[in-house]
């Protein structure tokens, strides 16, 4: 082979050559774009789920805050529930005694107005005579005979009962009427022998 063939050979292979460069380099920029896009898609779809968990954290957060802000005050107000206790009970005890009217009505603005301020907070008192027996705000106390009042009536209250908005603070003790030929009366706070559950009309 002369010189010239040589030189003429090798051209053909350093042509042939730079052909197939360019498709292989090619072939590999389109493999690193597929890389690059399947990269991007994960990191997205990693944002995502990053964002909706920060979402629901935030969510919770703020509810829990609602939640202690509105009932902040409840250990406060169980302990004023004691003080309404005794005004009432004075109250009831003030007819026909020695104390002067001036103080019994003293008493009575003074109780009307800290269950005004208690109200403007949420306070709420559990409306109980009259109404079907209900475990969740009632506690029964004794079961009264009564001719008149449905099976499983409240017919007494012996203390009231108070909620928090929508949390009972305290359940209210009753008494819930049965007919006469019932059995006899439980011991109080004899849960056993408390009244089903009804639903309120």
């Amino acid at each position: 082979m002369t010189e010239q063939q040589d030189n003429e050979l090798f051209q053909d292979t350093e042509q042939e050559k730079n052909k197939r460069e360019p498709s292989e380099e090619a072939a590999a920029g389109a493999g690193n774009i597929e890389e690059l896009k399947k990269s991007l898609e994960e990191a997205n779809d990693k944002y995502i789920r990053l964002y909706a968990d920060f979402e629901n954290y935030r969510k919770v957060t703020a509810r829990n805050k609602e939640e202690l802000l509105k009932y902040a005050n409840e250990d406060l107000m169980t302990d004023i529930l004691t003080v309404i206790d005794h005004l009432e009970l004075a109250l009831q005890h003030s007819p026909g005694s020695e104390t002067p009217n001036s103080l019994a009505e003293g008493v009575e603005l003074t109780l009307k107005e800290l269950k005004s301020v208690l109200e403007k907070h949420g306070l709420i008192t559990i409306d109980a005579l009259g109404k079907p027996f209900d475990p969740s705000v009632h506690h029964a106390m004794s079961r009264i005979e009564s001719e008149d009042a449905d099976e499983n009536t409240v017919v007494k209250e012996f203390r009231k009962g108070y909620m928090l908005r929508d949390r009972v603070l305290r359940a209210a003790l009753v008494g819930v009427a049965k007919k006469p030929d019932q059995s006899a009366d439980p011991e109080p706070g004899n849960t056993q022998n408390q009244p089903a559950e009804t639903e309120e009309k």
